[in-house]
């Protein structure tokens, strides 16, 4: 088989996740479907019955308010599935990302690249080894040179061993549902896919920086006077379009793309709910979660020409929590979107 780097990035080389037991993950996606299919049952049923708008936003409000209901009283933290994988808590130093690969390499495909989705780590901990051989540079290397350039200071390795400033303790709740310190581990053998430290500050930075990219190429630029972004528009285009056969398993109205999930812009009926175009993805790891989130503005072509409008427009919301398994992408969803009511309301 041909894996491309396509196919690493948008989680369709068929290389496993932490779960080395395929009949496990057929199990675990079955479940996810049913599951899916149940939730969207009731609402479809109304539809279908015709009883009416009024009945099925009450339906969506008892569901939302449920949701929320069940989210407030469960422990955050909470370990769940994915965190009883060993291979999450391995504490082997790897001086490279070429021999962190002899974890799975010689593992059987779970399935032939680009027939099916399965979200991957090592997928990332190959792409970064493709990185490594094709800059001719140690990956770590490499990327904290591009934070720089970023202007990402506060961005570094998740180094043991090193002094960090600032570096946050990270918790979780004991199988007693007690709070304790998070166990040590070392993330050296997924630099790609989790094993840098950050800050909100440095994440906006981020975020922006691939907005301004995205849209600096929709604006007329007068006297020369908007710099180019990070990135060509196209890539970051590209990256946040859906790719065919993805999932999204915190965003129900997404897809994978690029290393990012994303939302497009749809609505299917007059007065009724709106979906906005946004890309966002989340980060889990042993004692902390978080959410980047990217909400571009809905520009006009009569707004494009005027000046000083220029990129970037939109809202980044970005959530760093030093707690495991606490699902944030939903409340950066509702803050963006508050954020850019208030502007409209301007």
């Amino acid at each position: 088989v041909t894996i491309t780097t396509r196919l690493l990035v948008s989680h369709l080389s068929g290389i496993r996740h932490y779960e080395k037991d395929i009949t496990k993950v057929k199990e675990e996606k079955e479940k996810a479907n049913r599951a899916l299919k149940l939730t969207k049952s009731p609402q479809d049923k109304e539809q279908k019955e015709g009883k009416g708008i009024e009945k099925t936003d009450c339906v969506k409000q008892k569901k939302e308010h449920d949701s929320e209901t069940k989210s407030r009283n469960s422990r955050p933290g909470r370990i769940d599935k994915e965190f009883e994988q060993e291979e999450y808590y391995l504490k082997e130093k790897f001086e490279s990302v070429i021999e962190s690969l002899k974890i799975f390499k010689n593992d059987p495909l779970f399935f032939k690249p680009g027939d099916q989705f399965l979200y991957s780590t090592y997928g990332f901990t190959l792409l970064s080894a493709v990185v490594e051989r094709a800059s001719g540079q140690k990956f770590t290397d490499y990327m904290l040179k591009m934070f720089r350039d970023l202007d990402m200071l506060s961005t570094v390795l998740d180094d043991n061993e090193a002094m960090i400033y600032n570096r946050a303790r990270c918790y979780i709740y004991n199988k007693k549902g007690r709070l304790v310190n998070a166990p040590y581990v070392d993330n050296s053998y997924k630099w790609a896919g989790g094993g840098f430290l950050s800050s909100v500050g440095d994440l906006l930075k981020f975020g922006n920086a691939l907005l301004y990219s995205y849209q600096a190429g929709q604006f007329k630029n007068r006297n020369a006077k908007l710099l180019p972004g990070y990135l060509k528009p196209g890539t970051v285009a590209m990256m946040w379009t859906p790719v065919p056969k993805t999932e999204v398993s915190w965003d129900r109205d997404g897809k994978y793309a690029m290393a990012w999930a994303v939302v497009e812009k749809n609505q299917q009926c007059g007065c009724c709910r709106q979906q906005r175009h946004y890309a966002s993805h989340t980060g889990g790891a042993v004692g902390a979660s978080s959410v980047l989130l990217i909400l571009p503005e809905e520009l006009h072509p009569e707004a494009l020409g005027a000046w000083p409008v220029a990129p970037p427009r939109g809202v980044v919301v970005t959530i760093v929590c030093n707690m495991q398994s606490v699902s944030l992408n939903s409340t950066a969803l509702k803050i963006a979107r508050e954020f850019e009511k208030e502007k409209r309301a301007q």
